[in-house]
């Protein structure tokens, strides 16, 4: 069995129309919400082994302030490919893995982390969580699969069943959704 992690970037800010979609920052509420993340993430104690990440601005920012208020910093691969990836592309990114850790978290961007789940999560019924990610992935989303693969290379469609799920507004309910979202 293998455990990956799923984390999606935090709240960026779309005020600067000059900057290109990759060097968008987070914005107050993106940096607020990915500290309560991090901490979030260290107190549900997974251990992850490797970190893979886009290198978007967005997702550096979360990682740092979420990694900050973890007081953790794990050693982070950034991969180009993340950045805006579908699925397919996603579960490449987990096959080409050396060293077979026992858990990876992937931190990036939707609609690709969704769809990752959606292909990873049987939609037979059996996850009420599943059903919470169908109605919405929000940003600083954070999601924990259970594979049934003994090595990164077998990783297929509906080998996963999803065990945790928490939304920043899960932790503080003025991270929820506002009229803008």
């Amino acid at each position: 069995m293998k455990t990956l992690g799923i984390f999606r970037h935090a709240k960026s800010d779309w005020n600067d129309a000059r900057l290109r979609d990759f060097d968008r920052p987070l914005n107050a509420r993106g940096r607020k919400g990915a500290a309560v993340m991090g901490k979030h993430i260290r107190e549900h104690a997974v251990g992850w082994k490797r970190v893979l990440a886009s290198p978007a601005v967005r997702v550096t920012q979360t990682l740092e302030l979420a990694c900050e208020a973890a007081r953790e910093t794990p050693p982070i691969t950034w991969d180009r490919r993340i950045y805006l990836a579908n699925s397919a592309t996603l579960m490449e990114v987990l096959r080409d893995q050396d060293g077979d850790p026992p858990s990876i978290i992937l931190v990036g961007h939707n609609p690709g982390l969704e769809d990752l789940i959606f292909d990873l999560v049987p939609d037979d019924g059996s996850s009420p969580l599943r059903d919470i990610v169908e109605e919405k992935f929000p940003t600083a989303a954070y999601a924990v699969l259970e594979l049934d693969i003994d090595d990164w290379a077998n990783i297929e469609d509906n080998c996963g069943r999803l065990t945790h799920l928490v939304r920043p507004r899960d932790l503080d309910p003025a991270l929820g959704p506002s009229p803008v979202d």
